[in-house]
């Protein structure tokens, strides 16, 4: 029987890398994203477009849209509800969802701006995980559960003009080290992801917050100098949510590009 995954920010970026990446592997999965931007944001977020043109290109068979904002969380509970009674279960939550504001001090960001950034990639993968776990609990003994978050290199990195962006990434980091615990004895492990500068949408406005010409300009940062491809992210992902992530819980994977030495 195909093992079943709940992907947030699934429209584009490293959320819809994982989307394929898990289908490539069996699993069935819904790929949910909010599909419409947020008005307390200045640049575009993944489109309803994006969200079924990604859908329409895997199987129909193992991969389902469903349009969720992440930061809800009574519509996070109904997304993993709807999943149980669609699919008998739930093995694996990836919170994939983050947006970034910034681009001046912390105390001169408009107060709507740094609000949409808490309530995405803090409240998002909070959301996700008080929704989400109580269904990888109701899978019966031995079960395997996951719940993996994408956190940030920003998690361990002080970025200046990018404050907001950088609590919540460590608030990410800090909740999976804890959820760990939690989880303690169930079957179901609690990991972060933290990319170093990907090829992303989010990238691209931070290159525009710093006044870069280009997302590239990033790339000399990171030892290997390139950027890296949400695919190489989604790789990780894949392989903790798998049978060889098994042994790893409140772990928090740089994959960074030596970003953090």
């Amino acid at each position: 029987m195909s093992r079943v995954a709940v992907v947030t920010g699934a429209a584009r970026g490293i959320g819809a890398a994982t989307v394929r990446a898990l289908t490539e592997d069996g699993w069935t999965v819904v790929a949910a994203d909010r599909a419409a931007d947020d008005p307390r944001l200045p640049y575009a977020l993944g489109s309803h477009a994006e969200l079924h043109a990604l859908v329409a290109s895997l199987d129909a068979e193992r991969v389902s849209a469903a349009v969720v904002d992440a930061g809800d969380p009574g519509a996070m509970e109904r997304l993993m509800a709807d999943t149980e009674r669609t699919h008998g279960g739930i093995d694996a939550v990836i919170a994939a969802a983050g947006v970034v504001a910034g681009g001046v001090p912390l105390w001169e960001m408009p107060a709507q701006a740094l609000e949409a950034v808490i309530e995405t990639n803090l409240g998002g993968v909070i959301a996700a995980a008080r929704a989400g776990i109580p269904a990888l609990l109701r899978r019966p003994q031995p079960r395997a559960g996951r719940f993996v978050a994408v956190a940030s290199s920003a998690a361990s990195r002080g970025l200046p003009m990018l404050a907001a962006y950088c609590a919540t990434k460590a608030g990410v980091t800090g909740l999976v080290r804890a959820l760990a615990l939690e989880l303690r004895g169930t079957g179901i492990t609690a990991n972060a992801v933290s990319p170093g500068s990907t090829h992303t949408s989010i990238l691209e406005e931070s290159a525009r917050l710093y006044e870069l010409d280009s997302a590239e300009r990033f790339a000399a940062q990171q030892p290997i100098e390139r950027l890296l491809a949400p695919e190489e992210i989604a790789a990780l992902i894949v392989w903790l949510a798998g049978a060889g992530g098994a042994g790893v819980t409140g772990a928090d994977y740089l994959i960074d590009g030596g970003l953090s030495l």
